[in-house]
């Protein structure tokens, strides 16, 4: 995307283990300061990415982390008011009121850069409140769209990861599998549009082109529409709010678009996702760190597809909630829902 664009700079660059590629990137355009969760770049891996984000001095922050690992990052630039472009989902998941009271503070921007809540962010912002009926989410249903839990109770990691339209990483591919990738989604669209959970829809779109939808009052629907690729919402968090790099022409003629109810029963990462948000304090911190954990463990082979909602409802139902805007709290949610969900998977016998 840098070379797309050659107004932007990169200043810092960070990475968790994968030490040869950051240091790569970073000899290929000239980036001073660097850290490695790991160790080995330039900052020490101790130190807070605040001190990262000091040394760099950036105009805005893109954080792609993975996890829960993304929430003090987004802080900390938060906290200096630098603008964030957030592909961390769990950021809002597990800290939305913390994010909340931040920028209320400072005043930082905060601009999604999930496909649907980037469309979502461009489709609002001429339209007002007071037209908005609600937002519609769009799912591409995985590679498990259709199945029933009966079909599902022998799929394999490689069979979760075969994603039939999207590039990930395994984490969120199997977070797609199990729909928990759109319940996340769910409680973002709350803290970033201030939209109630009554307000906010998921439908299955396989195609996946139609990233968003918001229904108007007069019972009109706008959609943003799109290629499948993550470098268009990437490129908008990184100019906005001037103009994307181009990426060529969307063709329109030809297309069938199908669009459908979830199936909350078979996937019901989605229900449990929803809930927890509704439920709130530290409901949707627990339910992220519970989710991590069984689905590092499916990845392993250490579980089955259907034990990852199983373990997550039981972390929710066994972790006592504290508050949503306290840091503390937050973590010792977090902590707390891994050991559940560790104890439990200490009796799994495989």
């Amino acid at each position: 995307m840098i070379e797309a664009c050659p107004d932007l700079v990169a200043c810092g660059l960070a990475c968790g283990t994968r030490l040869g590629e950051m240091n790569a990137q970073a000899a290929r355009h000239g980036i001073a300061y660097t850290v490695c969760a790991g160790g080995g770049g330039n900052i020490p891996a101790s130190a807070d990415l605040g001190a990262l984000i000091d040394a760099a001095e950036p105009d805005l922050v893109l954080n792609g982390l993975v996890g829960a690992a993304g929430l003090q990052p987004t802080l900390a630039a938060l906290e200096r008011g630098i603008p964030v472009a957030l592909a961390n989902k769990e950021t809002l998941v597990a800290g939305g009121d913390l994010v909340a009271a931040v920028r209320a503070r400072t005043g930082a921007m905060l601009i999604p850069v999930d496909s649907e809540h980037s469309a979502l962010f461009q489709l609002l912002a001429d339209v007002p409140i007071d037209r908005v009926r609600a937002v519609v989410l769009t799912a591409s249903g995985g590679p498990f769209r259709g199945r029933s839990a009966a079909d599902l109770g022998g799929v394999r990691a490689a069979d979760a990861l075969a994603h039939p339209t999207w590039s990930m990483g395994a984490k969120i591919t199997i977070d797609s599998a199990t729909l928990m990738n759109k319940g996340f989604e769910v409680i973002e669209a709350h803290h970033l549009f201030g939209t109630s959970y009554d307000q906010i829809e998921v439908v299955v779109h396989p195609q996946s082109v139609v990233h968003a939808m918001i229904r108007l009052q007069d019972g009109s629907v706008l959609a943003h529409f799109g290629p499948a690729d993550m470098r268009v919402p990437i490129g908008f968090g990184l100019r906005w709010p001037d103009a994307p790099p181009m990426r060529g022409e969307m063709p329109l003629a030809g297309r069938t678009l199908e669009f459908m109810e979830p199936d909350l029963e078979t996937f019901r990462c989605l229900g449990l996702a929803r809930e927890a948000g509704r439920t709130g304090g530290t409901a949707p911190a627990v339910l992220n760190a519970a989710n991590e954990v069984a689905v590092a463990a499916f990845l392993d082979g250490r579980i089955g597809f259907l034990e990852i909602p199983a373990l997550v409802l039981d972390a929710l139902e066994r972790v006592p909630l504290g508050s949503g805007d306290d840091l503390d709290a937050v973590l010792g949610a977090d902590r707390a829902a891994r050991t559940v969900v560790n104890e439990a998977l200490a009796g799994v016998a495989r």
